[in-house]
C-alpha cells in the first residue's frame, strides 16, 4: 500500500525531467490555502474558491529558455475541470489532453481527475513544442478520470456557444440561493444547472427562488418548474428534476425557451 501511494504521489509531482534538455532550476515550490497568497498575490482567491488543496511546481531550464511548471491538486475533478475552464483561453478550442486542455505558444493547461497543471514559458516566443511535450508526458502520469464531467454533455448543443459551459463555483447566475453549478452560453440566453445535496434540497432552492423572483408562472417541465421576469435576469424559465435545479435565464422579452429548459431537463441524469 505504500508503495502504491509513493507512485500516485511521484505521477502528480511536476518533473523537469520529463522531457530531455531540460534541468530543475532552485528548489520545488510547495502551497497550501493558508499560504497560496504568497505565490500568487492578487490571483489566489481565484484558485481557492474552486476547492484548491496543494500546489507542487518547479522552474525548469534549457539553454536561456524556462518553464514554470505547477501542478494544482483541487478538491475533486469536478473543481479541476472547473479553475480549466475558468483559466482557459476563452476563444480558443480544447483539446484532449487528460478531461480537457489547452497548448498555446507560452501557455499550457489541462485538467486530469483532481489536478490541474499549468505550465507557462519564457522568454516570448514560440514554445508550443517544449510546452506540449511536458503537457503530454505528466498526463500520462497522472491516474484517474480523463474525461469531462457529464453534466457538460447535458446541455443541448444547438445554439450553444462552443466550449461555453463551465462550473460557477458559487453564486449561479449572481444568485446566493444557487450556490454551485454550471451555466453554458446560448444565442438568446444563459443556461444553468445546479446540483443540490438531495431532492428535497431542491425542493426549498425552487421555494426560495420563487419567493425572491416574485410572480412566477407554473409550468410543466419535469417534476415542477416556472417562467418569470426578473429584474436583473429578465426572462427566465426554472425547472426541477430529481435533485437538480435549471433552466434558462437572460431571455429577451418574448423568448420563449420552455422547449430548451424541457430538453435540458431530459438530459439530466
Amino acid at each position: 500500500m505504500l508503495a502504491l501511494l509513493c507512485l500516485a504521489a511521484e505521477g502528480q509531482t511536476p518533473d523537469c525531467g520529463l522531457v530531455p534538455g531540460w534541468q530543475q532550476q532552485g528548489p520545488v515550490r510547495s502551497y497550501t490555502p493558508d499560504n497560496l497568497f504568497d505565490y500568487m498575490d492578487g490571483n489566489a482567491e481565484g484558485y481557492i474558491v474552486y476547492r484548491f488543496v496543494a500546489l507542487k511546481g518547479v522552474t525548469c531550464r534549457s539553454g536561456g529558455d524556462t518553464i514554470v511548471f505547477d501542478v494544482f491538486e483541487m478538491a475533486d475533478p469536478e473543481f479541476a475541470y472547473g479553475i480549466f475552464s475558468a483559466n482557459k483561453d476563452q476563444k480558443q478550442g480544447i483539446e484532449k489532453i487528460g478531461m480537457g486542455g489547452q497548448v498555446l505558444p507560452r501557455r499550457a493547461t489541462f485538467a486530469k481527475d483532481k489536478y490541474y497543471v499549468e505550465l507557462a514559458a519564457n522568454p516570448a516566443k514560440d514554445h508550443t513544442a517544449a510546452l506540449r511535450a511536458f503537457a503530454a508526458a505528466i498526463e500520462k502520469r497522472i491516474a484517474g478520470r480523463g474525461v469531462p464531467p457529464d453534466a457538460l454533455n447535458w446541455f443541448p448543443r444547438e445554439k450553444l456557444a462552443p466550449d461555453s459551459v463551465r462550473l460557477v463555483p458559487e453564486s449561479v447566475l449572481g444568485l446566493r440561493i444557487l450556490k454551485r453549478g454550471y451555466i453554458g452560453q446560448y444565442e438568446f440566453g444563459k443556461a444553468f444547472l445546479v446540483a443540490e445535496a438531495s431532492p428535497e434540497a431542491a425542493i426549498q432552492t425552487m421555494t426560495r427562488l420563487r419567493e425572491r423572483i416574485g410572480q412566477t408562472t407554473p409550468g410543466t417541465i419535469a417534476e415542477e418548474s416556472f417562467t418569470a421576469t426578473d429584474k436583473y435576469l429578465n426572462g427566465m424559465c426554472v425547472f426541477r428534476k430529481g435533485r437538480y435545479v435549471g433552466g434558462f435565464a437572460n431571455l429577451k422579452p418574448g423568448q420563449d425557451a420552455t422547449a430548451d429548459a424541457a430538453r435540458l431537463a431530459d438530459n439530466v441524469r
